[in-house]
């Protein structure tokens, strides 16, 4: 019992510190249309970490602080207005991209760290689909092309930067918590 306990509080406290993460990152933004945060790259390290049930209870928890109004999102703004926002896709989008990668890591035992940055950079594919989407549908503006255009394009090269730079981050930490 006592090892079961052990465990489950230290994934609580792993899954809070992760959502407390991506929560300092979003803080860290360059306003725009969309505005560029550091959140997919707290999102990349998570999920580079701690895939699966972990990666995805953390998304979860910070998009459940965000809904009930606390000040986790971009522009240290909350609440359920951000979430049904012209960005709020984006948001639910890191949750299906830990969800896509809880699959995969079903699927797929042991990955290396290359198919794990080409899973990611997939998903996060799969992210900018979903929130270009939402926000076209939102806007009402353009096409879904015009959505495409304001909402990935911009963000390509900085994303894929935040990849690499949770790629290179990636050995460090997980030699520090590898005993956990």
């Amino acid at each position: 019992m006592q090892h079961w306990t052990r465990n489950h509080t230290l994934d609580l406290t792993l899954c809070a510190l992760c959502a407390a993460a991506i929560a300092v990152c979003s803080w860290i933004t360059l306003p725009a249309t969309i505005p560029f945060t550091l959140q997919s790259f707290a999102i990349f390290l998570i999920l580079l970490l701690f895939e699966g049930k972990r990666a995805t209870v953390s998304v979860t928890v910070y998009l459940l602080l965000g809904a009930v109004g606390l000040p986790v999102f971009a522009g240290m703004k909350g609440g359920i207005g951000v979430l049904s926002g012209p960005t709020g896709g984006f948001l639910i989008g890191f949750l299906v991209m830990a969800l896509l990668d809880w699959g995969i890591s079903l699927i797929c035992k042991k990955r290396s760290l290359v198919v794990k940055i080409v899973c990611l950079a997939a998903e996060q594919m799969v992210c900018y689909l979903f929130g270009s989407l939402w926000y076209w549908l939102y806007t009402g503006s353009g096409g879904l092309g015009t959505a495409f255009a304001v909402c990935v394009l911009p963000f390509l090269p900085v994303d894929s930067l935040k990849l690499l730079l949770a790629t290179a981050i990636y050995h460090p930490i997980r030699k520090r918590i590898s005993h956990i």
